[in-house]
């Protein structure tokens, strides 16, 4: 006869129950170490996905758009170029860019070309026309187009194609693969 006020049932539960709390609190352990052997390569996909969607809208609106570069004043050595052939430039390279950036196809390369099409477009267009204080400078830092400028979206796009720049386009992409087939016909 069990004298035990406790009975065997009531062990089990609160065995469970300890069990059951020592799994949940090991769960931000076991993600943590999860995100950090699997996260670093899988991150940059988002970026891609993301640069492609919006460098594929703007392609798709000069390519089915009027050539508004004739008033623009470019940089150089772009402003040695017509405005025809900057447009030419700007499009192909916002219609081809997020298609390799969406495979993960020589990322570095097209997220460097980005860079200069971003820097071009925040100097040619989004830069402020006039300031005379980082006031009035900081006013541009916005997405508006009330004349200060809006240089605030292409200097996120800027971060954006400078971290894919670094670190590359990550495990899911057509860069991996073909760096894994090269690496395995060395040895």
């Amino acid at each position: 006869m069990n004298t035990n006020p406790v009975t065997t049932d009531n062990k089990c539960s609160i065995c469970m129950m300890t069990a059951c709390k020592e799994r949940i609190c090991a769960m931000p352990r076991r993600l943590t170490r999860w995100l950090e052997r699997h996260g670093k390569e899988l991150s940059p996909i988002f970026l891609r996905l993301l640069l492609a969607y919006e460098f594929g809208e703007a392609g798709l609106e000069k390519l089915h758009g009027d050539n508004w570069f004739a008033d623009l004043s470019f940089p150089f050595p772009f402003n040695l170029l017509p405005p025809d052939w900057n447009w030419a430039l700007a499009a192909g390279l916002e219609n081809l860019a997020p298609i390799t950036l969406l495979l993960g196809f020589l990322t570095r390369f097209f997220s460097a070309a980005l860079i200069v099409l971003t820097l071009v477009a925040i100097a040619a267009v989004h830069w402020p026309a006039e300031w005379h204080s980082l006031a009035e400078l900081w006013r541009g830092y916005a997405i508006t187009d009330q004349g200060h400028g809006n240089y605030k979206l292409p200097l996120i796009y800027l971060m954006m194609l400078g971290s894919l720049l670094l670190s590359g386009s990550g495990r899911w992409s057509v860069d991996a693969w073909l760096r894994h087939r090269i690496l395995s016909q060395i040895e």
